[in-house]
Formats: structure tokens, sequence, C-alpha cells
């Protein structure tokens, strides 16, 4: 497509940098590099998150065909790719839910505990772990509940705290994450395998970190739940104040000769749609791939950014393309979206993308395409949408007005009627929020 073309279709140009980002990040094309020799003993294979169905379809065909693997993954619903699904190799992957957990992530992670027991100094553990992992894989603390685990990580969903600290939280509370599923792996060698979504790339975080040390404590989970007033289930209170629940730390020998690969991140990505864009004769400005905050407040910054582009030229010269990448919140004021009673919808993507719209108020020459990299924007069937500069005022002539559906946190119901959806489908993978302005 030339710079004509690009510039004659924005939304198709936006799509083709989501794409590139997406393919950047798929395990398939970044494994490889990074996988050890097979052992003299046995492969198992363990792992969780968005990208495991994927991840596990990857290391089983480029594992040795003669050399002994197995193993369980567990992933998302509907995110195993239907090759694989079609064509069970190897490793056997099993769905369960996400966000909240449910019985089958539990099922899944009590089996995964009982393959990592048993080993011997001669075995190998291929660890493959994505966003997603801390719900899906979920073992509560003794004398937690599944159901203690859901209530809590619902309250920290709609929370509004920051993806460091729920999984500060949420691997205080589990008996796999936390380092703890490495630990039953002794005496073997583990080897870890991520893909990173979370801001900064710090292996602890990416699904809670149940392969290495963790460097928080219980002090750090209950500061973390007082200070966004989430109540806690009385056993999960006692053992994060007696200190029952702590997990093992950076220095602890059960960690000695184990090994940690990033095998995707979301710089990488950004750097592939960077790319894209250049070679159609755009400029790309990443901004960061570590962005944070109220996603709102986030789109209301960066649309600020545009506006100036826009307007002035500055800081940046136009045509371009501003990039970023991080994990957004959107703290939920109420559920409900007015007499109906129908629940407000909508994920990071397109709360960012409404608190975008409403700044630029039908800014000339801006589109946005904001998108999570897994395909699923939150619990919704999208990814994220996409900003026209008649986003307003195509709304406006359906009836709606944007600042009550931000209110009431309804960013799919504004974008839905609109046709602005960006709906691909599960992705296989997962490197978090993708976020694209282009100025011309």
């Amino acid at each position: 497509m030339t710079l004509a073309d690009r510039v004659a279709d924005p939304r198709a140009f936006l799509r083709a940098l989501y794409d590139a980002a997406v393919q950047r990040a798929l395990p398939a094309h970044t494994m490889a590099a990074h996988l050890p020799p097979p052992p003299r003993g046995r492969t198992v294979v363990i792992g969780a998150g968005k990208a495991g169905g994927a991840m596990a379809a990857a290391l089983d065909a480029l594992w040795p065909a003669d050399a002994p693997l197995s193993g369980l993954v567990v992933t998302r619903y509907d995110h195993v790719p239907p090759a694989y699904q079609a064509r069970p190799g190897r490793i056997e992957v099993v769905e369960a839910r996400h966000p909240v957990p449910d019985a089958a992530g539990r099922e899944a992670a009590e089996r995964i505990a009982a393959l990592a027991q048993g080993l011997t100094a001669d075995d190998l553990v291929l660890c493959l772990i994505s966003g997603g992992g801390s719900a899906l894989l979920s073992l509560p603390a003794p004398g937690l509940t599944l159901e203690d685990k859901q209530a809590v990580n619902q309250a920290l969903l709609k929370s509004g705290a920051a993806i460091d600290e729920m999984n500060c939280v949420r691997k205080h509370l589990s008996a796999i994450k936390g380092g703890r599923l490495a630990t039953r792996c002794a005496p073997a060698r583990v080897v870890t395998l991520l893909i990173s979504d979370v801001p900064g790339d710090a292996p602890e975080i990416i699904a809670s970190g149940p392969t290495v040390p963790d460097s928080t404590t219980c002090a750090d989970a209950l500061a973390i739940v007082r200070r966004y007033g989430i109540a806690l289930p009385p056993a999960a209170l006692q053992g994060l104040e007696s200190g029952a629940f702590e997990s093992p730390k950076p220095g602890d020998p059960r960690f000695d000769g184990h090994a940690v690969h990033m095998i995707a991140t979301p710089q990488q990505s950004l750097e592939a749609a960077a790319a894209v864009a250049r070679a159609a004769g755009i400029e790309a400005h990443i901004l960061s791939d570590e962005m944070e905050g109220e996603s709102r407040e986030v789109g209301k910054v960066q649309a600020a950014l545009a506006r100036a582009v826009a307007r002035r030229g500055a800081p940046f010269a136009k045509p371009c393309v501003i990039l970023s990448g991080g994990e957004t919140t959107v703290t939920v004021k109420r559920r409900d979206s007015g007499a109906s009673g129908t629940p407000g919808r909508g994920g990071r993507a397109t709360e960012f993308l409404l608190g975008c719209a409403i700044a630029l108020q039908g800014q000339p020459g801006v589109w946005v395409l904001a998108a999570d990299t897994d395909g699923i924007d939150g619990i919704e069937d999208n990814a994220g949408a996409v900003v026209t500069p008649d986003t307003l005022a195509r709304a406006a002539a359906l009836g709606m007005k944007a600042p009550e559906f931000l209110d009431r946190n309804d960013a799919y119901g504004f974008f839905a009627p609109l046709g602005d959806l960006v709906v691909p489908g599960p992705t296989f993978t997962n490197v978090n929020d993708f976020r694209a302005l282009l100025v011309l």
C-alpha cells in the first residue's frame, strides 16, 4: 500500500499497524532462539496465559520429534489455535475463565502442581507464561476457597489498581504463584519462556510470577488492599497479617540454575508497527511501552498531543503516527447505564478511546486506534475501536452523548452502534495495550 493509499484510508493504515504489532508477538515467530537442548531425563511442560495455546503449539513443533515431551498448559476459553485444537500435539492444552477464575482454572492449577512433583535433577521443566496467567492458574492458598479468590479478583479489577498492585495481592493469596510453582519442581531445572504484558517486563509481575522469586511481601499486599478499600475474607487477612502467606524471595537456593527468557515484549511490537509506518513514508514516534494510569485520562493526554501536532506541527511534524503501549486501568464508578439497568460495557482500550474522542472534539486530520493485542478488550468480543474526526458528530446523529457513556463506563455501548469496534477475535498472544494516533 502506497503513502497515498494510506492517507486515503486511515482505518486500514491503523489496522495494518495493529496487525504488525500482533504478528511480532506470536510465539511461533519468536520461540526457537530461546529453547535449551533436551535433557538427559524427561521434559515436562507447564504453563498458563492467554498465549498458552499458541506457545504450546510452537514448542511442540520446534522440539525434536525423537525427544520426550509432555505436559499441561491452561489458556483462556476459545484461545487454543484452531490447528492445534484440530490436531493436538504432545502438550495438553485446557481452557479456563479470565479475568475472574473458575473451577476449570483451579483444576488445571492442581494438575500442573502435581506434574511439578517427583522430578529429578536430570529432568527439565519448560514453563510457558503469558499475560492472563494470574486468573487462569488459580490455586488458593491454604484456608482460602475459589469463591474467596473470585471475590478478591473482582474487587481488584474494579478498584483501579495497577497491574503490579493487583498481582502482588494475587500471588500472596496463591499456593502456586509468586515463585511457588518453581519451588515445587526442585531439583529439576526450570526454564521459563515469557511473553510480557506488563509495563517494564518484570518477570515477577507477568502472570504473578509463578516460577521466579518474589520481592514483594505480605505487608505490601495488605497495604494495597487497604489503599483501595478491598475487603478480604478472614482467612486471607490472617494469612497476610501473620506472614503465613509469604512467598519465596530472591536468593532462595531453590531457584539456582533456573533460566528466564523474554520471547516477546510490548516494545518489540511497537517497533514492528513503527517499521510498517515508516515503510509507507509516515514517520512514527513511540512514546512509551510502559504507560499506566486511568484509561480515560491517558486518552485525554494523548488527544492533547495529537491536537498540538495537527494544529501547530509540534512537537512532531505531520503526517505522523504516535504509538504507545502499557496497561491502563478502569475504575468502575457504577455498573448500570440508566433506567434500563443494562450493565456498562467496555475495557481499557475502548474507555481510552472514548476519553480521547471527547478531548479531540472532532479535530480534523486525527484518527485513533486502540486495541488489546490479545484480541479481547476486557470481557467483550472486541479488541478495541477506532476514533475518526467525525466520531462525535455521528454519535450525536444517533442521539448519543459521549460524556454520558463515559460516566457509566459504557464505551462498548458507544462505539458499537457507530460500527467502529475492532473485532479480530483471539490473536493467541498478548503484549497488552496497543495505541496509535494518526495525524495527517
